[in-house]
């Protein structure tokens, strides 16, 4: 039911929640040489700092008070697997619904960490896709806030105009709770208009067929959704997105790349090379667009507050070679606009994910949105993997 995790009773994080956090490379040169015996990964030493107050040890946080945490009854309960700067390296992390499958990146571990009980809240990053589609293929709730809402500090950056703070959680009622436990003001009304596009973005019939049937089982409740035709817009977005992360991510990446060559990885090297045969003409050219697309979704807002649009093409890709198509997600990150993903009704088989995003700076719309929306289709009750 909604406010429960995994039928363990209310979560709530001044209970003690145990997050999980995704991390990078520069944390995992930490060792413990107090516990080795008892923990063969830095995760010890990582809590046993912060109990100690003291500085963290990656040298990308040390300037994090843990105190901070303090007052909400935060506890780290350990790291999860990440891939190399967000991108491309496949990783050993499994899709709890089938092993068989990717559960997503680059938040990866955290996707799976909730869909399979470990924790009730974890922490994700997102440049194009990678904390909404990791969500769509685990069945778990994953949150991407507005751009530039929340603070960076402490993320090693793939392009700072997209790199953007996200959360999953087992449900949407968990994910508000979490929200506004940060201090975050909560917008007092549920009432919504809903858009969908029409014509539908180029998906698999499975997302499809769930997609359609989602927005029928909508308006039998008693919901008005209005057509809107942004397919093609959302397509040019994704686009603009991968040059924005090409040519961002190049630059910074690119001293790395001239001082460790190879040894950064074929994917990481892939993209500095790509990134930067890319002009300063054409990156202008793009963030131009970006900005005028932003202005126009301003507009559509207004009548629309909340969109609803597939969370990924498709099911969780079989195997782990790939970690799936973030073309569903980068078109709202290059927005800047709150997202989030929650299960659709789907009775058996790997999860799909319905994506609502609302305008810049209204997150509380979104997620009581997301609260609602599975009251109004009778699945409070989520799928757990078995």
């Amino acid at each position: 039911m909604p406010g429960s995790h995994s039928g363990h009773g209310p979560f709530h994080p001044r209970l003690g929640s145990s997050p999980a956090a995704k991390t990078n490379r520069e944390g995992e040169a930490i060792r413990d040489p107090f516990w080795s015996k008892r923990h063969h990964r830095d995760a010890g030493l990582v809590y046993r700092i912060w109990l100690a107050d003291l500085q963290r040890a990656n040298r990308h946080c040390r300037r994090r008070d843990c105190s901070r945490d303090a007052p909400a009854g935060s506890d780290l309960a350990g790291k999860d697997a990440v891939y190399c700067v967000r991108i491309f390296h496949v990783r050993a992390t499994r899709n709890p619904w089938d092993l068989e499958h990717t559960p997503g990146g680059s938040s990866s571990g955290s996707a799976a960490a909730v869909a399979a009980g470990m924790v009730p809240v974890a922490l994700g990053t997102q440049t194009k896709g990678s904390v909404l589609r990791p969500a769509s293929y685990c069945g778990v709730t994953g949150f991407k806030a507005s751009y530039g809402l929340l603070p960076m500090e402490g993320v090693l950056p793939l392009a700072k105009s997209l790199d953007t703070l996200g959360f999953f959680t087992h449900t949407p009622a968990d994910m508000l709770l979490l929200w506004e436990s940060m201090g975050h003001p909560a917008e007092g009304t549920e009432d919504f208009a809903l858009g969908a596009p029409e014509p539908m973005p180029e998906v698999e019939p499975a997302m499809a067929a769930a997609f359609q049937n989602t927005l029928s089982l909508l308006r039998s409740a008693g919901a008005s959704i209005r057509s809107i035709d942004i397919a093609g817009l959302l397509a040019k977005l994704s686009d603009a997105a991968d040059t924005v992360t090409f040519y961002e991510g190049a630059r910074f990446h690119q001293q790395r790349f001239n001082t460790y060559g190879s040894r950064l990885g074929a994917e990481l090297v892939d993209l500095v090379q790509k990134g930067l045969q890319i002009s300063v003409e054409r990156y202008d050219e793009t963030m131009q667009y970006v900005d005028s697309c932003k202005r126009r979704f301003t507009e559509l807002f207004k009548a629309t507050p909340v969109i609803l649009t597939p969370a990924a093409v498709g099911p969780a890709p079989l195997g782990l070679a790939s970690t799936g198509d973030p073309r569903m997600n980068a078109p709202w990150t290059a927005l800047g606009t709150p997202a989030i993903s929650i299960p659709m009704p789907v009775p058996s088989g790997l999860p799909l994910g319905l994506q609502l995003t609302a305008e810049h700076g209204h997150d509380a719309r979104v997620l009581r949105a997301a609260v609602r929306l599975p009251r109004m289709l009778d699945t409070a009750a989520a799928r757990s993997p078995a």
